[in-house]
Parts: C-alpha cells; sequence; structure tokens
C-alpha cells in the first residue's frame, strides 16, 4: 500500500495585508477626517484662483504695447526679419549667386536694450544668414526655402522655419566665396552649393504644398541677437554678393525690389538697424538684422507660454499638500494609533506605501480637474488682454495638465515618506517646503546655473513636464527658466521626480521596519 502525502495548501495572505484591503483603510482614514478633505479642496480652488489671477494680470493693452508674433505655415510663432532684394519668377527655374564676404557687428549697448550702429563693434554671430530665398509672399510667416552660408555653421538648407539641413562647413571670405543655387521644379525646391561655381553639392530639398505659379526670388541677409549673460544684444549682418544669374542668364540687378522684412518698431524680436542694400561695382551688398526661425522668446513684450500662469498656483496647491500629507501620518504617531494601525498590517512599507498612493491619487485628481480649466482658460485671459500666448498642440496642454497634476501628487507621496520618517508634523511640514517647494523658488529667483542644476537633481525637476516651447539646434538663445525652457526633457524631469519618490519611500520603510512604532 502506497502513502499519499497532500501538498501543503499555500498559505493566503491575511485579508488586511492585501494592497487592495490596504489602500481602503487609508482612504476611510482620510475621508474620516473632514479637515484634510476639506483642506485639499480648498486648497485646489486657491490653485485655481492664483492661476487666474495670475493670466488675468499682464496686459500688453494697458500701455499702449502689443506684441506682434507673425504665425508660421504649421500655425506656430516665428521670427521673420531681415533684407530682402527679389524679383518675381514665374514657373519652373534657377537662381544661382556667389556669396564673397559675411561679417557682422553686435550692440555694445546694455543688454535688451534697443543699440544703434554708433555703439556697436565688430564680431561674426554664429547663426548670422546670407543667401537664395524662395517664398510665394514677403508677408511674414510665408512658406519658403532657403539656402545659405551662415557664420559659423557653415552651409544651410532651411525651410518653413523649424527645418535645417547641414552642407559643407567653413565660412565665407573673399579668399573662399561659396556659390549657393536654388532651383525650383514644381512645388519641389532644391537647393545646392559649390565651391568653385562648376562641381555642385546638393545641400536639402523640400516640397511647398500649393506654391503659386509666381513666386518671389533673390538674396536674403539676416543676423539674430548675441549673448552676454543670458541676455540679448542684437546684431546686424552685412553680405556681398556677385555673379548673379537666372535660368543661367547675368541678372540685371537694377529693377529688383529691396525691401525689409517684418516692422523692428512693433516685431518682438530685437533688430539692431533697419535693413538695406546698395550696388558697389558689380556687387549688391545687402545688411540685415533679425532671424527666419521659430520663434523661441517666452516673458519678453508680452510674450507668454500655455503654462505661463501656473506657477504661482502650484506654489499654492503644493503647499497645501504638504501640509495635509504631513498631518496625515503624523497624527497617527500624536494619538499613538500608530500601534494599532502596524498591528493590523505588519507590513509597514506596504501601509506607508498605500497613505501615499492614496493621499497622492486625491491630489493628482483636484490637480487634474484645476489645470485641465486653468491651461485653457489662462490663455483665453492672456490673450484677451492683448498678450501673446505661444501657439501649444493639444498634445503638449494635455502634457501640462498631467505633468502639473502629477508634480502635486508625486509630491505628495514624497513628503508621506519625509513625514513618516520624521514623525513630527512641523518638521515634516518644514522637510517637505525644503525638499518640495524651496527649490522651485530659488530657482525661480536667481536663474542661471544656480536654476539649471536645482532644475536637474532636485524634485523641481518634474516642472519640466510643464515645458511648453521647443528648444531648436539652429536657433541660439538662453533656453533658461526666465524664458520659459528646462534643463531638462519632460520625461527625464519626471523620472527624476519619480526618483526622489521611491528614494523617500525606500527610506522611510528601512527606518519604519528598524523603528518601535
Amino acid at each position: 500500500m502506497s502513502l499519499t502525502t497532500a501538498a501543503p495548501r499555500a498559505t493566503r495572505r491575511p485579508a488586511s495585508n492585501r494592497l487592495r484591503s490596504v489602500l481602503w483603510a487609508e482612504w476611510v482614514k482620510l475621508r474620516t477626517v473632514r479637515g484634510w478633505i476639506i483642506a485639499l479642496i480648498l486648497g485646489a480652488a486657491a490653485m485655481f484662483a492664483f492661476c487666474s489671477l495670475v493670466a488675468n494680470g499682464p496686459s500688453t493693452g494697458t500701455i499702449g504695447l502689443r506684441t506682434v508674433v507673425p504665425t508660421g505655415p504649421g500655425g506656430a510663432g516665428v521670427a521673420d526679419t531681415y533684407e530682402f532684394v527679389h524679383r518675381s519668377l514665374t514657373g519652373d527655374g534657377t537662381i544661382t549667386v556667389r556669396i564673397t564676404a559675411l561679417t557682422s557687428v553686435t550692440s555694445t549697448a546694455q543688454a535688451n536694450v534697443q543699440g544703434s550702429l554708433a555703439s556697436s563693434h565688430p564680431g561674426l554671430v554664429a547663426w548670422a544668414k546670407a543667401g537664395l530665398l524662395l517664398t510665394p509672399s514677403t508677408r511674414q510667416g510665408s512658406d519658403y526655402a532657403a539656402v545659405m552660408a551662415t557664420g559659423s555653421h557653415g552651409i544651410r538648407f532651411q525651410y518653413d522655419y523649424t527645418h535645417d539641413a547641414g552642407g559643407p562647413g567653413g565660412t565665407v571670405t573673399k579668399a573662399t566665396p561659396r556659390w549657393v543655387r536654388l532651383a525650383r521644379s514644381g512645388d519641389t525646391i532644391t537647393g545646392y552649393t559649390s565651391a568653385d561655381g562648376h562641381r555642385w553639392t546638393k545641400v536639402g530639398s523640400t516640397r511647398l504644398s500649393g506654391l503659386s505659379a509666381t513666386v518671389q526670388v533673390g538674396m536674403f541677409v539676416t543676423s539674430p541677437v548675441a549673448f552676454r549673460n543670458s541676455a540679448a544684444s542684437p546684431t546686424l549682418a552685412t553680405g556681398t554678393f556677385d555673379q548673379i544669374t537666372v535660368n543661367g542668364s547675368p541678372a540685371d540687378t537694377s529693377s529688383w525690389r529691396g525691401q525689409d522684412i517684418g516692422d523692428a518698431k512693433t516685431s518682438f524680436y530685437p533688430t539692431l538697424a533697419a535693413g538695406s542694400y546698395h550696388h558697389s561695382g558689380s556687387a549688391l551688398v545687402l545688411s540685415g538684422s533679425g532671424d527666419i526661425a521659430p520663434a523661441v522668446v517666452a516673458g519678453l513684450a508680452g510674450t507668454h507660454t500655455a503654462s505661463s500662469s501656473l506657477s504661482f498656483g502650484l506654489i499654492v496647491g503644493l503647499l497645501v499638500v504638504i501640509v495635509v500629507a504631513s498631518m496625515f501620518v503624523t497624527s497617527e504617531y500624536r494619538r499613538g494609533l500608530i500601534r494599532t494601525t502596524f498591528s493590523a498590517i505588519p507590513a509597514r512599507g506596504r501601509d506607508l506605501a498605500a497613505k501615499g498612493l492614496v493621499l497622492g491619487a486625491l491630489a493628482f485628481v483636484l490637480s487634474a480637474v484645476v489645470t485641465a480649466v486653468a491651461v485653457p482658460l489662462g490663455q483665453h485671459l492672456l490673450r484677451s488682454h492683448g498678450n501673446y500666448v505661444f501657439p501649444a498642440s493639444t498634445f503638449t496642454q494635455a502634457r501640462i495638465v498631467f505633468g502639473a497634476s502629477a508634480l502635486v501628487g508625486i509630491s505628495a507621496i514624497i513628503v508621506t515618506a519625509l513625514a513618516a520618517i520624521v514623525r513630527r508634523p512641523a518638521a515634516a511640514i518644514t522637510a517637505g517646503v525644503g525638499v518640495i517647494l524651496l527649490p522651485f523658488i530659488v530657482a525661480s529667483a536667481a536663474g542661471g546655473g544656480i536654476a539649471d542644476w536645482l532644475l536637474r537633481l532636485t524634485p523641481a525637476a518634474g516642472l519640466s513636464m510643464l515645458q511648453a516651447l521647443t528648444h531648436y539646434q539652429q536657433v541660439s538663445y538662453a533656453y533658461t527658466l526666465t524664458n520659459g525652457y528646462y534643463p531638462l526633457s519632460p520625461l527625464a524631469g519626471f523620472a527624476v521626480l519619480c526618483g526622489y519618490a521611491l528614494v523617500a519611500l525606500t527610506a522611510a520603510t528601512v527606518l519604519l521596519d528598524r523603528r518601535d512604532a
């Protein structure tokens, strides 16, 4: 006779230790104290009020100014200011020119103050541009394709403001001139370059959909701002062109039209002087100031982003969450109830995680409701007061709403862990303010390298989820917090914030297991 030994039945986890049960228990605790729920709701209301007040405050109309930011083909704001000497071209064709010089001067006046040629010094900026441009219209923001020499980025083919393709390097001088060519075939525009006028290299090509039969083609020059200590100084570039041909035949430029594209008086983009051109023997000399590129300036002359109105509201919301999270944890220690909790739920780390998740989820939901309304409302209020708000896609606005809400929710988890470590309400609140709010406040006030490091290495990195503007490699600019930029990408900043939550929970769990209740 054989004996059969039954396998032991798996021990079921006590119901009180299951995460779902623990979450429910912590939710009951939270909602039982009505003062905490009321505080969170009032905090959300205050958050919304501050967002609305900030958006309703700035007004360019009250001082008689209105910022003009041209709208590009994709609906985004663009910088479109340059000197253009052009003629009409009907149908297919090519235009070729030799560039023999490209120089520029920079204002020596106080940074961010309109300079003059009388107060300037020589110095070629990296993205000074001189070359050929084709566009259906000279209206700012129109489609275009251009091939150009630059200050220090070699030959480039750029089109519709955001697109850039690199060609051969080198700087244009009298000893090392560069030939450039634009060729149109239907809607397709192709840019070429040559070092000798015989052997040609393709730089780039694009299709400008719906291009009209007659377009404007010609030479252009422009020069963007230079930066000293993150402050902008306007510049003026001068380019010299000769050996100009259209469809293979020498061109008589005496009848071509010279036009200064963009009004420096109303443009948000700093310029040093109005554009100009003149003939010098067989050469044509153009001078221009400004840029043809995506608009990347925020916070200057009444420009704002989709998230501009959120900062102060977030500070208020975070402060309320820090206080409630601190009280939610420390009140059990103060009243001696933590022993009862740990007796019912021996897995102390699971209980702490449940506290953070419950409070964080509630804070996230309330913040999401607020920001989902505050973001579009803030843009409406800013525009109604004559301010310019950089367009943001639906995805970007959704990411801003999620990011702001996640920042509040995950901060609640971090403070919950800090409160479990220090156990006292005053100490927990102080720790929460020091870890969550202080880096953001200091970064906003200090700027520069201090802000850069704080926004990389502290929970304030999560603010990068509010990024509403794009950093373009072909635009030299001070991409700082003051101007609406963060040093980390939204995903990287979110990862840093989540990393702090994980570290805080881990440290608190270790201490909870080692210490008496």
